[in-house]
């Protein structure tokens, strides 16, 4: 570009009447003349520092030099660094909260130019206990992302406010990790003191764990830590990191620290791991397979629970026929029976079905297939699956229930599946009479 266009646009400049403007068009103007490798670019910003000096209100003055500052440093100035060291300079004797607001601005802005060791140096003079703590994680989460775990633990050691301590730690605890260095891991996961945020490391941590490949020898430390915590707060953080790792699939390990818990301590734990496999049959199929007894049903029933809560899949299948193979609960079978019918295989949904004792339950076992083979089209097949039910109270109820959905469905094109809250229902009503 000529020459002449840069001179033309200093002169243009220098009509701008607000000077705020002004001095931050002839910063953006040397900006353009320093990238165009125009030798005079030096003069722009001389220009813009004259308007600054010149200016009366002294927080649009310090607003400028930010600006003046950060096209510096894009130029590659040194003198940048020394422009924002007398922006923070006049800063620090303005009242608040403009103190405060300017401070936090001269802090982003470094960090948006890299500059984190000046950002770190200024964010100490925030007054604003909630400003600062976000900016130290926003300067921590940079140091991390470098590597610079030194500085990270400066950071940490400068806050004392929760939560952000807290999430300090724990972004720290997900580096190490990743790093593979359990050690340090280890030792800052102890500064934690709130349970919340000790449960999202634990979990953090078994997921790393896992990936990790570790010797189990390196697990049994993290459990260590959770088992030295007391009461309620050493349960909660234990519990996370159980299921954190049984939903990983380690769960011939967990199933081995579980053994020294309380049930409904294992209860818990079993079922937190369910709720974060329900995704994984692998998981929940392997799980099952290591539990026995009331232990087994009563965790097999919670699986089938999760899974009738959500739509139906056919890579379930040999799961829930697994649990129906095992159970001998009516109250499982009942939901076995209903997820086979929900997926359209009504042979395997009668056999388990016909298992079911109880004339309450039966009715709801048969109740759902003969309205998913009423869904299906299948109104013969819904009338027989009803008639299976040979209670004469509940028999006679399934089957005044299926003649109604008969005619719902040629009413309305569609079937509610209400048939457990209906006959909560009835059997409420009976209960009285």
């Amino acid at each position: 570009m000529p020459t002449e266009v840069y001179r033309e646009a200093l002169r243009l400049a220098e009509d701008i009447r607000d000077k705020y403007l002004r001095a931050v068009t002839y910063a953006k103007i040397g900006y353009y003349m320093h990238r165009a490798k125009h030798p005079e670019y030096k003069t722009a910003f001389k220009y813009a520092f004259n308007v600054v000096s010149s200016m009366e209100n002294p927080f649009l003055a310090a607003k400028a030099l930010i600006e003046i500052g950060t096209y510096l440093w894009k130029t590659g100035s040194k003198t940048a660094r020394k422009v924002f060291g007398q922006v923070h300079d006049a800063v620090v004797d303005f009242p608040q909260p403009i103190r405060d607001d300017l401070l936090e601005e001269l802090v982003v802005r470094l960090l948006e130019l890299g500059i984190i060791d000046d950002a770190l140096f200024y964010v100490g003079d925030i007054e604003d206990n909630i400003k600062r703590n976000d900016l130290l994680l926003k300067i921590l989460r940079v140091y991390l992302k470098h590597g610079n775990m030194r500085r990270a633990y400066l950071i940490i050691n400068q806050i004392d406010d929760e939560p952000w301590r807290s999430i300090a730690v724990v972004e720290t605890v997900k580096v190490h990790l990743k790093r593979e260095e359990f050690g340090s891991a280890i030792r800052i996961l102890t500064e934690l003191k709130s349970e919340y945020w000790l449960g999202e490391a634990m979990k953090e941590v078994a997921m790393c764990l896992k990936t990790a490949d570790v010797p189990k020898a390196t697990y049994q430390k993290f459990v260590d830590i959770a088992l030295s915590l007391s009461g309620e707060t050493g349960s909660d953080v234990l519990n996370s990191l159980l299921i954190g790792m049984g939903s990983q699939g380690e769960l011939e390990f967990v199933m081995g620290i579980l053994e020294k818990l309380p049930p409904e301590q294992r209860t818990s734990v079993l079922e937190g791991i369910v709720s974060a496999s329900i995704d994984r049959e692998e998981v929940l199929s392997r799980l099952l397979n290591l539990l026995r007894g009331d232990e087994f049903e009563r965790i097999a029933g919670f699986v089938m629970d999760r899974l009738l809560s959500r739509p139906v899949s056919e890579s379930y299948s040999d799961l829930v026929k697994t649990i129906g193979g095992r159970t001998r609960e009516d109250a499982v079978l009942v939901k076995v029976a209903t997820y086979l019918a929900k997926l359209g295989d009504f042979d395997a949904a009668l056999e388990f079905a016909s298992r079911v004792r109880g004339h309450y339950l039966r009715s709801l076992a048969f109740g759902s297939i003969a309205v998913s083979k009423l869904k299906g089209g299948d109104i013969d097949g819904a009338i027989d699956a009803a008639l299976e039910v040979k209670d004469p109270k509940w028999g006679s109820w399934l089957l005044s229930e299926i003649l109604t959905k008969i005619l719902e469905l040629q009413a309305e094109g569609e079937v509610s599946e209400d048939i457990e809250a209906k006959a909560e229902s009835q059997r409420a009503i009976w209960e009285k009479g």
